[in-house]
């Protein structure tokens, strides 16, 4: 080879080497500061029942967490669901949370004092609803749970507050119509499954472990909650103006769908804190989130649908000073 173009060979490798660096540079600037001790210290992040979506993802960003601030210590404390995820972050007794909007929008409506301390860090992907029935039951719609044993959700669950919405919608009074029992997603589906129950209700991120696990050993389906229930559902009061009428894809349980989609309700999940959680903690905190979205939605399947464009979105919380801080950081 001619000394002329093993010249430019090693400048063409050095360029490239150098341009690599500078990709390299951005990307890691992008994930984490450089220059910046992380956070350190305590927090407390409300999860959800061991069963569902909240906890599981609670768990893998506490590990995610745990790698970009070794020095902070995620304290995970289960819960019975939203509403009481909303309560414990508005009264300090945790420090971030997720929550779905409709029980958000009620505790700011019922609690205006206290609400007004609460921010949005992201939005993350939507629950839906699934009321579900074994697969040879005669329930073919709402209304067919009148005289029912029907699992509605433990107290100050999120589930709890949708599906007595629901029933309204369908005509039925959740005190009187039905015989109405709290049981979650770590028990209805036992509960079902061993014919104590005739329907439950559920409301979360598809595929849920509780249902996924059913699915192994019992033959179940879901019923539809269509357009109609739904847009009934919006008369009620402000905080239903949250639901929007959708299908849960045909890809959420796959031997039990059959390729088919349902008919049903969407409400989105919000990550949220207090005014007075530290803007660099929660600026780092949300860099994590947004950056971990496809590690931990290799487990949580409904994590991959955290997207950059749309976690802005936390209405009806206005944005965490220190989220704001690091959606401004990543703007094009």
């Amino acid at each position: 080879m001619s000394p002329l173009f093993s010249r430019i060979d090693r400048r063409r490798a050095l360029q490239g080497t150098a341009a690599g660096v500078v990709v390299l540079g951005l990307l890691l600037w992008w994930l984490l500061p450089l220059g910046e001790d992380p956070p350190s210290g305590s927090i407390t992040f409300s999860t959800g029942t061991s069963s569902g979506v909240y906890y599981e993802y609670g768990s893998r960003l506490r590990a995610e967490l745990a790698r970009d601030m070794p020095d902070l210590d995620v304290k995970l404390s289960t819960s019975n669901g939203s509403q009481e995820n909303v309560e414990r972050v508005a009264t300090g007794k945790a420090d971030f949370t997720i929550a779905a909007a409709d029980a958000v929008e009620t505790y700011e409506r019922q609690h205006p004092g206290s609400a007004a301390r609460l921010r949005g860090v992201a939005r993350l992907y939507d629950d839906y609803v699934q009321l579900v029935v074994p697969r040879d039951s005669d329930i073919r719609s709402v209304a067919d749970l009148r005289g029912r044993t029907v699992a509605t959700g433990l107290p100050r669950s999120g589930v709890r507050l949708i599906a007595e919405r629901v029933l309204k919608a369908a005509g039925l009074d959740p005190a009187k119509d039905i015989d109405a029992v709290s049981q979650g997603i770590d028990t209805g589906p036992e509960q079902l499954k061993k014919g104590r129950i005739d329907a439950f209700f559920w409301s979360g991120g598809v595929p849920t472990a509780g249902l996924e696990k059913l699915a192994d050993n019992f033959t179940f389906r879901f019923v539809p909650i269509g357009p109609d229930l739904v847009a009934k559902m919006h008369g009620q009061d402000d905080a239903t103006g949250f639901y929007r009428a959708t299908n849960m894809p045909e890809s959420a349980y796959p031997t039990i769908q059959n390729g088919s989609t349902v008919a049903t309700i969407a409400v989105s999940n919000l990550l949220m804190t207090r005014t007075d959680m530290a803007p660099r903690l929660t600026e780092w905190l949300t860099r994590t989130v947004i950056k971990s979205r496809d590690g931990i939605g290799a487990h949580v399947h409904s994590a991959q649908l955290v997207d950059l464009r749309t976690a802005i979105y936390t209405d009806p919380l206005k944005l965490h000073e220190g989220a704001r801080r690091y959606y401004r950081s990543v703007k094009p």
